[in-house]
């Protein structure tokens, strides 16, 4: 299988579809409609449909026969990175070139969909699926733009399949757990900006210097390639009483080993050549403590605390364990130093009965960064983020849900970035801006009941 070495930014693409990562790092959250109406608060203690087992396997349990549950988001990311970059260079005597660098909506939109089933085999045992995704971003700019030696394009596709079966212990108690068979596949280019082209056409630059220097649009750097990796995940709930649950799941890293091939002038020197590589890449682990809370009899109160074990997304290294080795010769190379921290997210919810056929949602979140100021890149601009949610439910028939959700993301605080590159050692290139944006989420969800 071709397989991908990923840089920069992660992204995901769930059934060929790429999404701007809503959590924090490249972690996607859009796994149901139902749940995005609350900003996805108290959802490893919610059972509203089979989309439950997706946070939390013991909410099986809770689900009575069998039921089917699909939908989508769809994402519309408005991210901007502004700034300016500095070239220092001996091509340029004692001068520093700077050039504005400034990119805007650097991911598409994007449609995110859903699948989920749980079939109840009697009063302890229910069993499920799921096919959703947990992982992504998408980035992209032009080839010559003045940032695109840092990476023009980056992408990855993550689709998850999980078997889940769930036991109810007794009235109090439910458990449960699952398989995470995960499919990775992704892709990164660096190309050479346009202001490469404006040293190298300066008439005082000598001929033999100029041509080493690169075409403008050229690819450096790329690669790309796919892979299978499995993983597994837990959960737990308490019903304390007939009014208050608490939910706690754990998911299990998963580590892809991204195999496949590198091209770009900075590994086959321009020849034609076929470079085998892989990347190892571990998706972190994550974990939610929740809780739902029946206030009165037509309002109930959702709230949870999530944990992403990013600090395992440390560095990028490209590993070349073939015969044909880079231009350079080396085994290895570090394709970029990522440090990224654990990071926390808190959610507070509510759900209110209108009548016999309608509810609506609301929610807040607070989703804290993956990344510190000093080491955040163009690539994974990420930051701090604001969950604005509202949602409704609508009783179609007896056995036909139809739930609906809206939200809007905003990133809050400061987000700098101060990103350096060195040119094949002709130059020295530093990017100094920010990043900036929103996002809104409309989604729809579809539940049955069989």
């Amino acid at each position: 299988m071709k397989r991908t070495i990923i840089t920069l930014a992660i992204s995901a693409i769930v059934f060929g579809t790429t999404s701007q990562a809503q959590a924090a790092g490249f972690q996607l959250a859009e796994y149901s409609s139902t749940g995005l109406g609350r900003a996805f608060a108290g959802e490893a203690a919610m059972a509203d449909n089979a989309s439950a087992q997706s946070r939390n396997p013991a909410m099986l349990t809770y689900l009575n026969g069998r039921q089917l549950s699909a939908g989508g988001i769809y994402v519309m990311p408005n991210i901007d990175v502004t700034g300016d970059i500095a070239i220092t260079s001996p091509l340029l005597g004692a001068q520093i070139m700077h050039v504005p660098a400034s990119a805007h909506d650097v991911a598409g939109n994007a449609f995110v969909p859903n699948f989920y089933y749980s079939n109840q085999l009697n009063e302890q045992w229910t069993w499920g699926l799921t096919v959703n995704s947990n992982y992504g971003l998408a980035t992209e700019i032009d080839t010559t733009h003045a940032a695109a030696i840092f990476g023009n394009e980056t992408a990855i596709t993550t689709v998850e399949f999980n078997p889940n079966v769930a036991y109810r212990i007794n009235e109090q108690f439910s458990v449960g757990g699952g398989l995470r068979v995960v499919y990775g596949e992704g892709s990164i280019s660096a190309t050479t900006p346009a202001w490469v082209g404006a040293i190298k056409s300066n008439p005082a630059l000598p001929a033999a210097v100029a041509a080493r220097l690169p075409d403008t649009g050229m690819t450096l750097k790329a690669m790309e390639g796919d892979d299978i990796a499995l993983g597994w995940k837990l959960g737990a709930s308490w019903q304390i009483n007939s009014d208050h649950r608490l939910g706690l799941a754990y998911h299990s890293g998963v580590e892809l080993e991204l195999d496949g091939h590198a091209s770009g002038l900075l590994y086959d020197g321009g020849q034609d050549l076929s470079i085998d590589g892989y990347l190892p890449i571990e998706l972190p682990a994550f974990a939610e403590l929740a809780s739902y809370n029946q206030l009165t009899e037509k309002f109930a109160m959702h709230a949870s605390i999530n944990w992403t074990q990013w600090s395992v997304f440390d560095q990028l290294v490209a590993y070349f364990p073939g015969e044909q080795k880079p231009v350079s010769g080396v085994e290895s190379d570090l394709v970029k130093d990522e440090n990224f921290k654990d990071n926390w997210r808190y959610a507070l919810g509510g759900t209110y009965q209108l009548n016999n056929d309608w509810l609506v949602r609301a929610g807040l979140a607070l989703d804290k960064t993956a990344v510190e100021d000093q080491y955040r890149t163009t690539t994974i601009p990420d930051s701090d983020r604001l969950w604005f949610s509202m949602g409704a439910g609508y009783q179609a028939s007896k056995n036909l849900t139809v739930d609906f959700a809206v939200t809007y993301i905003r990133m809050y605080g400061d987000a700098p970035i101060n990103e350096q590159q060195n040119l094949a050692g002709l130059a020295l290139v530093n990017f100094d801006g920010e990043a900036s944006g929103d996002v809104w989420l409309a989604g729809v969800q579809l539940s049955y009941k069989m």
